[in-house]
């Protein structure tokens, strides 16, 4: 696993059930709501700070996403993707990245043609049977409860620049 996560330059994630618990909240007017986790958003941010971009591709469609995407920095954006492969493809193509030198996260069946194409694939612990048989790494934290921050730090650990962050946060 360490071998695979040294290569990683991108980390490409699913929202619902990754990002999030995969609840969607709507409140009386039908405004649309969900709860990220902040420490997801800081192994980001330090994940960016690194070198190593982020991405997210979700078969939603929500102005929520856009928000947080634009919060954390994240470019990368494809929503409404119910094909994932191609906008993995597009991906591929903005970046010139190779499959080596992806990562991704996911929970659902919709997920798997890309968590068998990447370089290193994760799930959420409660993911579907068949995304869990495919990924390379489970993480012990639910999707919204930091899922996404347990693979931003094992990619950092495998990049060797761990002890360096820890000691940026060191009195």
């Amino acid at each position: 696993m360490h071998e695979k996560l040294r290569n990683i330059c991108l980390l490409l994630l699913d929202v619902d059930g990754v990002m999030t618990d995969g609840r969607i909240i709507y409140d009386g007017n039908g405004l649309e709501t969900k709860f990220f986790n902040v420490k997801d958003g800081h192994g980001i941010k330090m994940l960016q700070r690194h070198g190593i971009e982020v991405g997210i591709i979700t078969g939603r469609t929500s102005v929520v996403v856009d928000i947080r995407a634009r919060e954390l920095g994240i470019e990368l954006v494809y929503q409404g993707a119910l094909k994932k492969l191609e906008s993995y493809e597009d991906v591929k193509l903005k970046t010139g990245l190779a499959d080596n030198q992806i990562a991704y996260m996911g929970d659902d069946i919709i997920d798997v043609p890309v968590m068998r194409r990447v370089g290193f694939s994760a799930a959420p612990p409660d993911s579907l049977p068949e995304v869990l048989a495919t990924a390379d790494y489970v993480s012990s934290c639910g999707g919204g409860k930091g899922a996404v921050r347990e693979v931003c730090d094992l990619i950092l650990k495998a990049r060797g620049v761990w002890n360096e962050i820890v000691k940026r946060y060191e009195l």
